[in-house]
């Protein structure tokens, strides 16, 4: 498993918007928020997400990028963000190799998805907040902003 104060595994996937995204990019720029979901078109999922667009000015008071990452395809992505009305933040492919960065993050499941995860990363690359969500649940954004909170007071992202 990962911990807190480990720094995080880097990755590079392809997103729903055509561009490639790597986490290393924002290294020293910006604070990100990692939300790994099961699946495209699942109902809880299909909540989240949607709800994080609904609230995605408030990531940038936190000087934060919101990434999500599942194991579907880009084309799934862009049907699934096209179904909701859009997404502006990147719906990343852990489709192949499949579920490699899910692996990397002790978040990919026998099943053959990822587990509903939320990682906080400062600009230093260092994980500071990590949420084993149960599948059927969606997570609180509340805790979410709590610990973006703490991210800014303890750490000064």
């Amino acid at each position: 498993m990962l911990k807190v104060g480990e720094k995080a595994p880097d990755f590079t996937l392809p997103s729903h918007l055509d561009r490639t995204i790597r986490l290393s990019q924002y290294r020293g720029e910006k604070n990100v928020v990692i939300a790994f979901y099961p699946l495209d078109w699942t109902p809880v999922c299909s909540g989240q997400i949607p709800g994080y667009q609904e609230i995605l000015e408030k990531f940038g008071d936190y000087d934060t990028q919101l990434l999500a990452i599942s194991v579907d395809s880009v084309p799934s992505h862009k049907s699934w963000a096209y179904s909701m009305g859009g997404i502006d933040f990147p719906l990343l492919s852990d489709f192949w190799p499949h579920g490699d960065t899910a692996t990397k993050y002790f978040a990919f499941t026998e099943h053959g998805f990822s587990q509903r995860v939320i990682v906080v990363i400062d600009k230093q690359g260092i994980i500071r907040y990590i949420d084993y969500h149960d599948l059927n649940d969606e997570p609180d954004v509340n805790e979410l902003f709590s610990a973006l909170d703490q991210l800014q007071n303890v750490y000064g992202g």
